[in-house]
């Protein structure tokens, strides 16, 4: 009865695994019961007394009669037993924004930043993101625009934050599998990035049969298509399948509409090397195949995502642009997905797709000349879903940019920008290049506990001038005679 009530379908629990038994009480039925008490994690053969939930207070003679044990002997053996070890992460899946965070968004409807103006360097306006190119740097501002089908369908509150700061912590997290161009993050929407030459093409790696737009898995797959981008897929599959294994379908990056190609076609149109594929595709599934146990650890699935490469001219390239944020990426959650899966529903998402699908169905994205505005409750939705996965996934409470500044945002972007930029000059002024002002130490080696051998091959002596600004001219020459 219980398990009815809890809607939870029944499973085989490990020795190790922390229960909850529950036996029925002749004053009160279990589903009664349930709603009454709150159920607490209990282990193997300890016995503790059920506490009121939410504060109210249970019958006193049920709370003499009621305890959770593990001494099977004493129930009947129709107990019921239930599996009470829930993530935390799924657990923050069915929260409420908080009520600061909740009054930000409705504040910002229709106030969003959509446009940018550092009034430096050479800008150029991507889909989501504006460049400014200052020769060896570049800044990239994430705005509030959502885009999908190729086209501008809204602007969401702190889009552009959660992507910038959801990279930012992806970034921190998987130098060890790969460098990024990543040098600072100034402001909550800004990244500073090494200047590289931008490979064209976009890695698609897909774990899923899923997608709703012209060049997905899905849309090829269920339009008679078995061979894509190289891949070659079994018959009989159904959307949101799991694929037997992680495959890559990449596309070419293009001004109005990216297209899929395979691998010899990449390397015959001379996108990439062969040496430059093999290392670039490697990176990518090992980026996914982290990315994924990243994420199931937090209650989610990492169901597909696109990472973007750059050359440095000597042979080595970078992870640019953006990581594993909910606008790159799918995600859904972990906790639901087999028995909707089972029901033919459409998993539970903390990504944009839920907004690709309305459109689908009130428009033609890709042929109306102009679209129907996306209704406010999607558009709040969306910005709380995109706050919830950045908090899954970082661990760390969401602020909006906006709080307690009394700049307007372009002032505070710029002033931020700018004092970040004299620093990373400074940088490179004393030590020959950009470096990070406070970058992420080198993760260990997951296997052996050790340092990657590159971080360790080489002796260090590090040295460290104190000083202001004006010192500078003082501690180059300091820094000459150490070098000596």
């Amino acid at each position: 009865e219980l398990a009815a009530f809890m809607q939870v379908k029944s499973q085989r629990c490990l020795p190790s695994t922390p229960l909850v038994i529950f036996k029925k009480m002749n004053t009160l039925s279990i589903s009664q019961y349930a709603l009454q008490t709150k159920i607490l994690n209990c282990r193997p053969r300890s016995s503790i007394k059920i506490q009121p939930q939410f504060g109210r207070q249970a019958d006193q003679s049920l709370s003499k009669k009621a305890h959770l044990c593990f001494k099977s002997s004493n129930f009947k053996r129709r107990s019921i037993v239930q599996n009470s070890a829930i993530s935390e992460s799924v657990e923050k899946q069915n929260f409420i924004t908080r009520p600061e965070v909740e009054d930000a968004i409705q504040q910002s409807l229709g106030n969003n930043l959509v446009e940018t103006d550092l009034q430096m360097g050479t800008k150029t306006v991507g889909k989501v993101r504006d460049f400014y190119d200052l020769g060896d740097l570049l800044v990239l501002i994430t705005t509030d625009r959502q885009s999908a089908f190729d086209r501008l369908l809204a602007t969401v509150p702190f889009k552009g934050q959660v992507l910038n700061e959801t990279s930012t912590w992806w970034f921190e997290n998987t130098s060890h599998i790969v460098p990024n161009a990543l040098l600072a993050t100034p402001d909550p929407n800004v990244a500073i990035m090494k200047k590289l030459e931008v490979i064209p093409v976009e890695m698609v790696v897909r774990g899923f049969m899923t997608g709703s737009t012209d060049t997905s898995l899905w849309t090829h797959y269920n339009n008679g298509s078995r061979n894509y981008c190289g891949n070659i897929l079994a018959e009989g599959m159904v959307k949101n399948q799991r694929l037997p294994k992680n495959i890559i379908t990449p596309t070419t990056k293009e001004i109005e509409h990216d297209r899929p190609i395979t691998s010899a076609e990449i390397v015959e149109q001379g996108l990439m090397t062969q040496a430059e594929w093999e290392g670039v595709s490697k990176a990518a599934m090992e980026l996914f195949a982290f990315g994924q146990a990243e994420a199931a650890k937090r209650g989610l699935i990492l169901v597909d995502t696109k990472y973007e490469f750059g050359r440095d001219g000597q042979g080595g390239f970078y992870l640019i642009d953006e990581v594993h944020t909910p606008d790159s990426s799918r995600y859904w959650v972990k906790d639901s997905f087999d028995a909707r899966h089972a029901q033919g529903l459409e998993p539970e998402n903390i990504d944009k797709e839920f907004l690709r699908l309305w459109f689908r169905d009130n428009c033609d994205p890709y042929k109306d000349e102009v679209l129907p505005e996306a209704p406010a409750q999607l558009v709040s939705e969306l910005s709380r879903r995109y706050i919830r996965l950045y908090e899954t996934i970082t661990g760390v409470d969401f602020v909006p940019a906006s709080g307690g500044s009394t700049l307007r945002p372009a002032d505070r972007i710029r002033a931020n920008v700018e004092a970040s930029l004299k620093e990373l000059y400074a940088i490179k002024s004393l030590r020959g290049r950009y470096l990070r002002p406070s970058g992420a130490a080198p993760k260990p080696d997951a296997q052996t506990s050790k340092m990657p051998q590159s971080q360790t091959s080489h002796p260090t002596k590090v040295a460290v001038l104190m000083g202001s600004p004006n010192d500078l001219p003082k501690m180059k020459g300091a820094v000459d005679m150490l070098r000596q």
